[in-house]
């Protein structure tokens, strides 16, 4: 197959089909989530990480449980904890005495969906056990570098700030989740469908592969090549400098950050079919992609990080 070129890089109907038929098999599960379940999939399908904040019971772990199985991809679940450590979660060396030789016992994060269940209850000591693996897709241990799966995508799941025994994340560590999502409450008929039918567990574990890793792996190569015009670059520029400037965020999105939002919004565009990025893609991901990387200054007319991405939209015009 020849290699995609910057212009021509797109989902074939096929493609397109499979990544309707993922999210539908997400939905069955994840009742009345639909948009946040698309972002998730164009977050995986960047090569991303994915983080989801909001309160226990909402279906975060159920979530990428249910990617995982629909994806088929090998799976973990770290549980974080204030006393959990770094070789917990990459592995640790244990010394054979048949050979006289340390050998490396690999850790959960060799999973090619990992998920980081509230994270924000172990310490950033533990916390920085995830922070090579989520840039470089390796682990470095007692000197030895090891690879990691691919795919290789985290989730993490976040409680909030106000619950007993949560750490703040560290900015470094923020900036390695390519989205935050929050899924919050259930619509009323929703949550009716909810109550009506009980624990939604137990369906994920007969959901069967919809979209299998060679398929998922062939889509992410093509993410890179979806078109860029130059009104595009100019409108996410413009986004950028605003967050600078405008005066409302402690610190603007960084260069990374803006990187992160090109290759979300290409993300999005493939799952639209597009042959090219449109301005509408680039607003779709736009709110999941500063919502944890912005923080609104004192005396910010910005309430919450949920109005973030909103307010900037809609002070800077479109191309």
């Amino acid at each position: 197959m020849a290699t995609p070129t910057l212009r021509a890089a797109r989902a074939d109907s096929a493609s397109q089909a499979l990544i309707s038929d993922l999210v539908d098999a997400l939905d069955r599960i994840i009742v009345g989530k639909r948009q946040q379940l698309r972002l998730a999939v164009a977050c995986l399908l960047a090569r991303g990480h994915l983080l989801i904040e909001d309160l226990p019971g909402v279906g975060k772990t159920t979530l990428a449980h249910a990617l995982a199985k629909a994806l088929g991809l090998s799976y973990q679940r770290v549980q974080f904890t204030s006393d959990l450590l770094p070789a917990d979660v990459i592995g640790v060396s244990v010394f054979n005495r048949d050979t006289g030789r340390f050998e490396f016992h690999k850790g959960p994060l060799f999973a090619q969906l990992v998920l980081a269940d509230e994270i924000n209850r172990a310490t950033p000591k533990a916390q920085s056990a995830l922070l090579e693996a989520m840039e470089e897709r390796q682990v470095t241990a007692d000197g030895h570098t090891y690879s990691l799966p691919a795919p290789f995508f985290v989730v993490g799941t976040r409680n909030p700030a106000h619950q007993i025994g949560t750490f703040p994340l560290p900015e470094s560590q923020l900036d390695r989740f390519l989205m935050q999502l929050e899924l919050g409450y259930p619509s009323p008929d929703d949550e009716r469908l909810l109550l009506a039918n009980g624990e939604r567990r137990a369906m994920v574990d007969e959901l069967e592969p919809v979209l299998s890793v060679e398929a998922l792996l062939r889509l992410q190569d093509l993410v890179p090549h979806v078109h860029l015009s130059e009104p595009i670059l100019d409108y996410v520029q413009a986004l950028l400098a605003h967050t600078r400037t405008c005066g409302d965020f402690v610190v603007g999105l960084s260069p990374r950050g803006g990187i992160s939002l090109v290759r979300a919004a290409q993300a999005w565009a493939l799952m639209e079919g597009h042959a090219g990025v449109h301005p509408e893609d680039v607003q779709a991901v736009f709110p999941s992609i500063v919502a944890h990387r912005l923080e609104a200054a004192s005396g910010s007319s910005i309430e919450s990080h949920v109005d973030l991405g909103t307010a900037i939209l809609r002070s800077v015009a479109l191309p």
